[in-house]
């Protein structure tokens, strides 16, 4: 007989990155697309950016994290898998809300690439001007 432990799922966005993020009550072990947080994250800055949330409600060690991501590079899915936790850890407990909020955890970062307007080469560069 199998135990049926509780899910809490959150869907996190940063730039062009999704994260959908699901955690379980368990030893605090984080896996992103099947592999180690460590692993996957190359920098551990970007690791530690991805489970602050955890950090700032000290419950790093009570849940495991699972993570799929995909878009955007390696620090848009690092701030798109702590958006997630951070929506997850909420649906686990609403009173967590006042701690997630103060810290910037629950702000979906609005930041996005400028398009290229036509006429000019880039989003703002403008194409080298010639007097003669």
């Amino acid at each position: 007989m199998s135990v049926e432990q509780a899910t809490f799922t959150g869907t996190g966005r940063r730039k062009t990155s999704t994260a959908r993020v699901r955690i379980v009550e368990g030893s605090g072990k984080f896996t992103a697309n099947g592999r180690e947080f460590e692993d996957y994250f190359s920098h551990e800055n970007f690791a530690k950016q991805a489970f602050k949330p955890l950090l700032t409600v000290e419950l790093s060690d009570k849940f495991d994290v699972v993570a799929n991501v995909e878009g955007g590079g390696v620090a848009g899915q690092a701030g798109a898998v702590a958006h997630g936790i951070a929506r997850a850890l909420l649906k686990f407990n609403p009173e967590l809300r006042a701690p997630l909020k103060a810290a910037g955890h629950l702000t979906r970062d609005p930041r996005m690439k400028e398009r290229k307007k036509p006429g000019q080469p880039g989003a703002r560069a403008r194409f080298q001007f010639s007097k003669r």
